[in-house]
């Protein structure tokens, strides 16, 4: 089992169904304006249920999806069974099955991923989404703190650990927002950072 999965696979059915409520374009309004234009190669860089690699593919976009927890992919792939959605079981920080000379893309995202990487692996996955961004695609990335749900693996994020990262792999904060309550009910002592950083 991957270290930063850890809690989830205690109750699948219950995550599965608080995420496919979500909104995209709720949750994701930030990150919204740094969409490439459609059709464009993008990578939801762990998925989980997948609502929101459905919902980029339904924008038109040619999406691969990455989830290292099993039990989350084959709910990803029973909710949208219809959509043409790369699926993949792999993890970061590493992305083994992606390689710049088969893929690039213009659009990453990373949605409630970056508190489960602990200190050693986040500059080795910075690194790594910068090596698969095309130039000019952007990587965005949400910044979780606060007590954990149900995933156990945590560890504190702060936007200055990840501008450094950043810099050392040539990339450029365009965008960054700080200490947001949560957009979801009940969770009232999480805070959310959001940073988009171009290559």
């Amino acid at each position: 089992m991957v270290a930063g999965t850890k809690g989830y696979e205690k109750d699948v059915l219950t995550f599965a169904k608080v995420s496919f409520a979500l909104e995209f374009e709720y949750i994701n309004k930030e990150f919204l304006p740094f969409l490439p234009d459609a059709p464009a190669r993008v990578l939801d860089a762990g998925c989980g249920v997948g609502q929101n690699s459905a919902a980029l593919f339904k924008m038109g976009y040619d999406v691969v999806a990455i989830e290292p927890l099993g039990a989350f992919l084959e709910a990803a792939k029973l909710q949208f069974p219809e959509l043409e959605i790369n699926w993949q079981q792999d993890s970061l920080p590493d992305l083994k099955l992606l390689t710049p000379r088969d893929v690039l893309f213009d659009f990453i995202l990373m949605d409630g991923v970056w508190h489960h990487l602990n200190y050693s692996q986040r500059k080795r996955c910075i690194d790594r989404l910068s090596n698969l961004l095309s130039p000019g695609g952007v990587c965005a990335i949400s910044l979780r703190n606060g007590p954990a749900g149900k995933g156990t693996h945590i560890f504190p994020t702060s936007c200055n650990e990840l501008f450094k990262y950043a810099k050392e792999c040539g990339l450029e904060v365009v965008f960054h927002v700080e200490d947001q309550p949560s957009k979801m009910p009940h969770k009232h002592n999480v805070t959310w950072s959001r940073v988009a950083l171009r290559k």
